[in-house]
């Protein structure tokens, strides 16, 4: 990813030490190489647990599925 915008209107993330607030394609990179997913992809009362695995992710939205 060459290029990427500012987001940080639109971020989520409840982390406020995180240095890629905002920046989409770094948060994303980042999580990813720890199997992990960004807190825009987790309901606000998840995302303030911190918890981004793949595993919490798959356990919320199964069971809309």
């Amino acid at each position: 990813m060459t290029s990427c915008s500012n987001n940080a209107d639109k971020c989520s993330c409840t982390y406020e030490p995180c240095s890629r607030k905002g920046n989409c394609c770094q948060c994303i990179s980042y999580h990813w190489e720890m199997r992990e997913l960004p807190a825009c992809l987790f309901p606000a009362e998840v995302e303030k647990t911190y918890d981004r695995s793949l595993k919490k992710f798959i356990e919320i939205y199964s069971k809309q599925i």
